[in-house]
């Protein structure tokens, strides 16, 4: 069915079971339709779903298809289906199907990767999962903003974590979804960026495999490489950085990583690592790494308020002061952050006006 068709104050008759067509059910009462079942079936019907008798003729089921704007088949039985295909055509009557939805005992989880933040980022496997779920467990770094048209008549429930609150623990996450899940239903839980990139993605597979739910993963755009490209800012460039280290900055670090990580070469690149970065930049110049390796922090990445500061490792604790930086945000350290370009209005401005500014202040 055409997700963008208006439904609302359309009556709709839905051929098939309660249960395999329980998506199709739930999209129609979202989108405002009066919606109707006639199925070979008793199953528990949603409410706001009205069930129609078998008719018994075919003067019947002409009347019962005339009586309607659209037919949905979602796998009805096949004297069902002849019936009603038969009464459309006769009553030129829109009739369109769906696939059902699972009806096994045990449902499944889907782990996906929304991305950045940007509706445009989200992969083609992302829609297909949202579109099939009964329920979503979002965060908040994530595209959501249009959680209603990608997954409608799902049900949607914020788990989102802010620095220094978690509102839901890690572990009530987990719970919720084997739960929905053992009940039957078909669940994705959407993250920011990618599950398996700082987004204890492999914590839930681990959690859903032990209690016997099938779980799958949709990789999704990390913003460790995504928001320093919207900066123009690469984080490999040919003879002048040829790895890149991506860091969880929600700890600091210990001395002998931060000489690894000083030692290594390349470029660095720091997720969650606001708070913590006078630890960081201080530990990296003690372990040999130079005060004039130019570090940009990307605010709010794909956001209409993005921002990104540049300046040196020596500097660039200051300026964050200076500029009130906060979370979210990206840092990358290495000589690649001389490269940024002109897609951000912020970066677009050379390294070393950046640091003869922030020296001046």
């Amino acid at each position: 069915m055409d997700l963008n068709l208006d439904l609302s104050g359309r009556r709709v008759l839905v051929a098939g079971g309660a249960r395999p067509a329980r998506r199709t059910i739930a999209r129609c009462l979202a989108a405002g339709a009066a919606v109707f079942l006639v199925s070979d079936t008793f199953d528990v019907l949603p409410t706001g779903v009205d069930r129609v008798l078998l008719p018994t003729t075919r003067s019947g089921w002409s009347d019962l298809v005339g009586a309607v704007d659209l037919v949905i088949a979602v796998d009805p039985v096949e004297a069902i289906d002849s019936a009603v295909s038969r009464a459309a055509r006769q009553r030129r009557v829109w009739l369109t199907r769906e696939q059902p939805a699972s009806v096994s005992a045990t449902g499944r989880v889907t782990l996906v990767g929304g991305g950045p933040g940007d509706d445009g980022l989200l992969t083609v496997a992302a829609m297909s999962a949202l579109r099939g779920a009964d329920v979503v467990l979002y965060d908040l770094l994530g595209p959501r903003d249009r959680l209603e048209e990608w997954a409608p008549g799902a049900t949607h429930v914020n788990v989102g974590k802010t620095p220094g609150h978690h509102a839901v623990p890690q572990r009530e996450i987990e719970r919720m979804l084997v739960e929905h899940a053992l009940a039957g239903r078909t669940v994705v839980r959407l993250k920011g960026g990618d599950p398996f990139v700082f987004g204890r993605g492999g914590e839930e597979v681990i959690a859903c495999r032990d209690a016997g739910v099938s779980v799958s993963v949709v990789p999704g755009v990390t913003s460790a490489i995504s928001v320093p490209g919207t900066a123009g800012i690469p984080v490999t460039h040919r003879e002048l950085s040829r790895l890149f280290t991506v860091v969880s900055g929600h700890a600091p670090l210990s001395d002998d990583e931060l000489g690894h990580l000083a030692g290594l070469g390349g470029t660095v690149v720091v997720l969650m690592g606001v708070a913590t970065l006078p630890h960081l930049a201080a530990g990296l110049m003690r372990r040999g790494l130079s005060p004039d390796t130019p570090v940009a922090l990307i605010e709010r990445g794909f956001s209409a308020s993005q921002r990104t500061t540049i300046a040196t490792l020596a500097g660039i604790v200051r300026v964050a002061q200076q500029t009130g930086a906060r979370s979210p945000a990206v840092i990358v350290i290495g000589e690649v952050v001389r490269l940024a370009g002109s897609s951000d209005a912020e970066a677009a401005r050379l390294l070393h006006d950046t640091v003869s500014l922030a020296s001046s202040a």
